[in-house]
Protein backbone atom coordinates (compact mmCIF):
# COMPACT_ATOMS: atom_id res chain seq x y z
CA UNK A 1 0.00 0.00 0.00
CA UNK A 2 1.05 3.67 -1.03
CA UNK A 3 2.25 5.72 1.75
CA UNK A 4 -0.43 8.34 0.68
CA UNK A 5 -3.22 5.58 0.64
CA UNK A 6 -3.77 4.98 4.18
CA UNK A 7 -6.92 6.67 5.63
CA UNK A 8 -7.06 6.94 9.55
CA UNK A 9 -9.33 4.35 9.29
CA UNK A 10 -6.72 1.95 8.26
CA UNK A 11 -4.21 2.92 10.87
CA UNK A 12 -2.33 0.21 12.50
CA UNK A 13 0.89 -0.66 14.05
CA UNK A 14 2.43 -1.78 11.09
CA UNK A 15 0.77 0.34 8.05
CA UNK A 16 0.43 3.64 10.26
CA UNK A 17 0.96 3.95 13.79
CA UNK A 18 -0.94 6.25 15.25
CA UNK A 19 1.63 7.88 17.32
CA UNK A 20 3.72 8.88 14.06
CA UNK A 21 0.73 11.45 13.91
CA UNK A 22 0.37 14.06 16.11
CA UNK A 23 -3.13 14.77 15.28
CA UNK A 24 -5.71 13.39 12.56
CA UNK A 25 -4.69 16.76 10.12
CA UNK A 26 -1.21 16.84 10.61
CA UNK A 27 1.38 15.26 8.22
CA UNK A 28 2.54 11.98 8.22
CA UNK A 29 6.35 11.75 10.14
CA UNK A 30 7.05 9.43 6.81
CA UNK A 31 6.06 12.50 4.43
CA UNK A 32 8.50 14.72 6.28
CA UNK A 33 11.02 12.23 6.77
CA UNK A 34 10.25 11.73 2.63
CA UNK A 35 10.21 15.33 1.75
CA UNK A 36 13.74 16.03 3.52
CA UNK A 37 15.59 13.75 1.42
CA UNK A 38 16.40 13.63 -2.21
CA UNK A 39 15.75 10.18 -4.29
CA UNK A 40 18.51 8.50 -3.50
CA UNK A 41 18.20 9.07 0.21
CA UNK A 42 14.69 8.06 0.26
CA UNK A 43 15.75 5.10 -1.27
CA UNK A 44 18.93 4.13 0.96
CA UNK A 45 16.44 5.00 4.34
CA UNK A 46 13.89 2.57 2.79
CA UNK A 47 16.60 -0.13 2.56
CA UNK A 48 17.80 0.48 5.62
CA UNK A 49 14.55 0.12 7.75
CA UNK A 50 13.56 -2.93 5.62
CA UNK A 51 17.37 -4.49 6.67
CA UNK A 52 16.24 -2.98 10.35
CA UNK A 53 13.44 -4.98 10.64
CA UNK A 54 13.97 -8.24 9.47
CA UNK A 55 17.43 -8.01 11.77
CA UNK A 56 15.61 -7.69 14.44
CA UNK A 57 12.31 -9.72 13.91
CA UNK A 58 13.44 -12.95 15.96
CA UNK A 59 13.62 -11.05 18.83
CA UNK A 60 11.66 -8.00 19.45
CA UNK A 61 9.14 -7.80 22.18
CA UNK A 62 5.90 -7.16 19.48
CA UNK A 63 6.62 -10.30 17.56
CA UNK A 64 8.31 -11.59 14.57
CA UNK A 65 4.97 -11.20 12.86
CA UNK A 66 4.71 -7.46 13.17
CA UNK A 67 9.00 -6.94 12.30
CA UNK A 68 8.26 -8.39 9.35
CA UNK A 69 5.03 -6.76 8.37
CA UNK A 70 6.87 -3.86 8.75
CA UNK A 71 9.46 -4.48 6.60
CA UNK A 72 6.96 -5.43 3.92
CA UNK A 73 5.64 -2.41 4.10
CA UNK A 74 9.34 -0.65 3.52
CA UNK A 75 9.93 -2.76 0.96
CA UNK A 76 6.79 -2.08 -0.90
CA UNK A 77 7.43 1.75 -0.43
CA UNK A 78 11.30 0.54 -1.89
CA UNK A 79 9.83 -1.01 -4.68
CA UNK A 80 7.31 2.10 -5.98
CA UNK A 81 10.50 4.31 -5.76
CA UNK A 82 12.49 2.60 -7.98
CA UNK A 83 9.43 2.06 -10.58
Amino acid sequence: MSINMTTPAQWDAVKQPKHYKKTEDAIECIDAIKSSMDTDQWRGYLKGNVQKYVWRYENHPNGKVQSLEKAKVYLQWLIEAES
